[in-house]
């Protein structure tokens, strides 16, 4: 073939090499290039396998073969199926066209990974033919050229890392995937803990990022939240080397572009204008809220929160994700006009009229993909709308006159005016609507001026008060004074900011906008000043109280973090209460956006790290402070042990060698290993005191069971109850001291104190018994059997003043062993009763012999109430007044009655003698 371009090859190298670099035609030298040797031998030697074409500063270049220096410019490839000369008829099915971008590694990756790993592995033709192993193979290959591709820097001759590079992070999972290789294969350990660090970061929404296309849009709306939290905390960490600014940069912009690319595919889905406005609505909203808080998140962070963090300020101006913003104005635009549509549909008569408005509405914007914005699409946008516009004109000039009719008959109701115009607010946007709702409009700016001077006034009534009081902020829970008033404001800066841009979107063209815009911004101002003002005095008194000890702001990392106090032995923590405000303060403040001081964010740091082992501590010593009010007061004695083992853990609070030194804040492991000791010590004793409480329980409830149980008639149950409160009685016998069972009335033996509730019980059915017949006072009684002798004898002291007419003060008690009372109207005679220390005979009191016994009977006896100025059966000269008690124990008296002793009183006081009613 001749040389020129007649040459059906040579043309095809020119024009896709034109193509290809954006080469001019008039740039090329045809004459030399038809010429040239390399292109020549490429097409007419069929050894030659291969052409490269390459421009740089000197121009175009062609040569057969490739050198690893040639990816530093665009380089394009023609290279051969098959060793054949190249003709006109084998052009198109022998020669293939690959470009080269930055490096061989990342055009090789991206073509596998873009072209023939989804044919390969995803297409079911090809990958039902395709062995296994070569698929297997296939992966490996893609997966290591990622690796390879993010850890190197590809433009130098040797792999070399550069944490800088991030060329091959194209999705945030590229990202993630990074970390994870890098905590595993880091030169250093500690650039292995800084990676993991990350990794463990990122794990929060990495497999969120991974499957996100499965993914729902309102899923991803909370994603975004979860994302701005993830990498505000890689951002501001301190654990280790900062996270580079322009990596971070990439990933909020490929984030982004994750993002937009997700709302494009699922809205992708929808016909959005066709299907029910309700469904392409709410997806739109979501779409259009994804890209807005992407948009805010990043302006949030790198335009004011990063900006102002000291420890690792952004330099560099707020990213502002452009093309994410522009995606989410489009689908503004896009659900604007749906919803134009509806409220059209809405206010026109079903005609003939509304038939032709339905078919040819949406007309314009056929073949056009409202989701795929870029600048090329732009323009035919803009054209398809303004052509929707053109056909919705006549209907807007029929819906005008309705749409007045509606708000004229609600703008006496400010609350109900304002929601019309909300309700149809793109209507209203529409300079047809617009024009003819003018003195609507002028009364919604009215109502607008009149809420914001509302607004002032709250908050000039509020503003110096105090939070929660009729005439202060609002409050709001787990809020100190200086967040709530700040939250407090920030909402009523929202309020005002709603009502400016209502005002904006509706009323901008009207001649009071001025004013209000102006008294609204002014207001906004010292909403703000407010705001500024709270922090500020917050600020300042935190950092006098970090100069003041007793402030309760000052932690040492060296002290010691508890002990006694020395006045009222209750054990406190060197760790205030003031600390744990202060730092929710600190966590709530920067979520607000503010810069906390230096001096502050130091304190907030040191205690953030002992912040842990200070609650478990605090939680520790208020149940040493209160474990006294939870335990019985007859338990403690039973529970001694255990207090005083925790009591010696807390007062040898000492670590080291000998334990001479104290633990501090600074010894984490002895701190832990100390916080386990106490905790478990706490732990027993509190569950002895709940095992004790509980028994205490049972037993109060199974007596109060068996005291309900007739005797007489239901003796099988009382057995049961009786044996069931003996087993619990034996659980707790080791542990039950004898001041804790002689809290029983009787013996310190509560099974001893049960028989004899029994025998009283059965006595008093007995005694009873005798009453009904009028023959009590003629029996000879035993007041042992009675559960409160005590009220016996004052019933019959009542019932012989009674008899005699006389007070019962003006009688007195006596006994007689002689017989009969004569003096006494009403009389028992009494049996049952013991003397201790010496002895009676009926007669008087004798000494006890060496073999005689200790506790002895004492002859039945009468006794009863007579007159003060009577005479008693015995002189007073003779006798003793004797002590009657219940029991052995001389812990309760039943009364006292006179003894004839033969006149020597003081002998039988040294010898201890007391009567007392034998045990049951």
């Amino acid at each position: 073939m001749a040389n020129g371009t007649a040459d059906v090859r040579k043309l095809f190298i020119f024009t896709t090499t034109q193509n290809y670099f954006g080469l001019m035609s008039e740039l090329w030298d045809q004459p030399l290039l038809c010429n040239c040797l390399e292109i020549n031998n490429f097409l007419d030697d069929g050894n030659q396998m291969l052409l490269r074409v390459q421009r740089s500063d000197a121009g175009i270049s062609f040569s057969n073969t490739i050198e690893f220096g040639d990816t530093k410019d665009k380089v394009l490839v023609f290279f051969k199926l098959r060793p054949e000369v190249i003709t006109d008829e084998n052009l198109h099915d022998n020669i293939l066209v690959s470009s080269m971008l930055e490096s061989p590694i990342s055009s090789l990756y991206q073509a596998v990974r873009q072209v023939f790993a989804p044919m390969l592995l995803k297409d079911q033709e090809w990958s039902r033919n395709f062995d296994p192993k070569l698929q297997n193979l296939l992966s490996e290959l893609e997966a290591g050229l990622g690796i390879v591709l993010r850890r190197s820097d590809t433009n130098l001759t040797k792999l070399k890392f550069k944490e800088d590079d991030t060329r091959g992070i194209l999705t945030p999972s590229d990202e993630f995937q990074f970390w994870i290789e890098q905590a595993h294969r880091g030169n250093k350990q500690i650039s292995k803990e800084r990676a993991n660090y990350f990794k463990e970061l990122f794990e929060t929404i990495a497999r969120e990022f991974y499957n996100l296309d499965s993914l729902s849009l309102l899923e991803v709306v909370d994603l975004v939240e979860t994302t701005q939290d993830v990498v505000d905390d890689v951002w501001r960490q301190t654990e280790h080397d900062h996270y580079p600014e322009s990596r971070m940069l990439h990933l909020l912009d490929i984030i982004g572009g994750s993002f937009g690319r997700f709302v494009q595919k699922k809205l992708g889905t929808l016909n959005l204008w066709k299907d029910p406005y309700h469904l392409v609505k709410e997806n739109l909203k979501a779409g259009i809220s994804i890209c807005e808080q992407w948009v805010i998140v990043c302006n949030h962070l790198t335009g004011q929160v990063w900006q102002r963090y000291v420890p690792h300020p952004w330099k560099n101006e707020k990213y502002f994700p452009e093309t994410l913003d522009k995606l989410g104005k489009r689908l503004e635009e896009v659900l604007a006009v749906r919803t134009i549509h509806e409220k059209l549909l809405y206010f026109l008569p079903a005609s003939e009229e509304k038939i032709i408005c339905l078919a040819r509405v949406f007309e314009p914007f056929t073949g056009l993909n409202p989701v795929q914005y870029n600048p090329y699409t732009e323009p035919l946008w803009k054209a398809a709308v303004s052509q929707y516009e053109k056909i919705i004109a006549p209907a807007e000039q029929k819906i005008a006159g309705k749409l007045k009719s509606y708000i004229s008959e609600i703008q006496d109701s400010p609350q109900q005016l304002l929601q019309a115009f909300l309700k149809y607010k793109e209507l209203v946007k529409r300079p047809t609507i617009s024009k003819e709702l003018i003195l609507e409009r002028e009364t919604l700016l009215a109502r607008l001026v009149d809420s914001i001077k509302d607004f002032r006034s709250d908050f000039e009534t509020r503003c110096r008060g105090i939070p929660g009081d009729a005439s202060g902020p609002l409050s709001g829970k787990n809020l100190s004074e200086v967040v709530n008033n700040i939250v407090w404001v920030r909402q009523l800066e929202l309020k005002v900011d709603d009502t400016i841009k209502i005002a904006e979107a509706l009323l901008s063209d009207l001649s009071g906008f001025r004013c209000f815009h102006r008294n609204a911004e002014d207001l906004l101002d010292q909403l703000k000043l407010y705001e500024q003002e709270q922090f500020d005095d917050w600020s300042r008194d935190i950092q006098s109280g970090l100069s003041d000890s007793r402030s309760g702001l000052c932690i040492e990392a060296s002290s010691r973090i508890m002990e006694l106090d020395s006045n009222d032995g209750s054990l406190k923590v060197h760790y205030s209460d003031r600390l744990v405000i202060l730092l929710r303060e600190v966590r709530q403040l920067s979520a607000l956006g503010f810069v906390i001081p230096a001096k502050i964010q130091q304190v907030a740091n040191i205690a953030q790290k002992f912040c842990k082992q200070a609650i478990i501590l605090k939680q520790v010593a208020h149940f040493y402070n209160s474990i006294d009010q939870q335990m019985i007061q007859s338990q403690r004695p039973m529970m001694l042990q255990s207090a005083l083992a925790f009591e010696q853990i807390i007062k040898n609070s000492k670590t080291g060698s000998g334990g001479k030194s104290q633990i501090t804040w600074d010894n984490p492991k002895e701190l832990e290993g100390y916080i386990q000791k106490l905790q478990n010590a706490a732990e027993r004793l509190a569950t002895e005191n709940r095992k004790l409480r509980k028994w205490h329980t049972t037993f109060c409830e199974k007596v109060v069971v068996l005291m309900n149980i007739d005797l007489l008639r239901q003796q099988q149950r009382w057995k049961d109850g009786l044996q069931e409160l003996r087993t619990g009685l034996a659980t707790v016998e080791a542990q039950c001291p004898l001041a804790w069972q002689s809290k029983w009335e009787g013996p310190e033996d509560p099974l001893q104190y049960l028989r004899g509730l029994v025998a009283r019980a059965l006595a008093i059915q007995n005694w009873v018994d005798k009453a009904e017949k009028q023959a009590l006072l003629s029996e000879t009684l035993d007041l042992s059997e009675l559960f409160h002798p005590d009220t016996f004898l004052n019933a019959l002291r009542q019932e012989t003043a009674r008899a005699v007419g006389r007070s019962v003060d003006s009688l007195k008690f006596v006994a007689s062993w002689k017989g009969r009372l004569p003096e006494a109207k009403l009389q028992i005679k009494i049996s049952g009763l013991l003397l201790e220390g010496c002895s009676f005979d009926g007669n008087q009191l004798s000494e006890n012999q060496l073999d005689s016994p200790s506790v002895s009977s004492v002859l039945p006896c009468f006794m009863g109430w007579i007159p003060q100025d009577a005479c008693g059966p015995y002189s007073p000269d003779e006798c003793i007044s004797l002590p009657v008690y219940t029991s052995a124990e001389r812990d309760r008296v039943v009364t006292n009655i006179d003894v004839p002793c033969g006149g020597n009183q003081d002998q039988w006081i040294q010898c201890g003698a007391a009567l007392f009613l034998k045990t049951q």
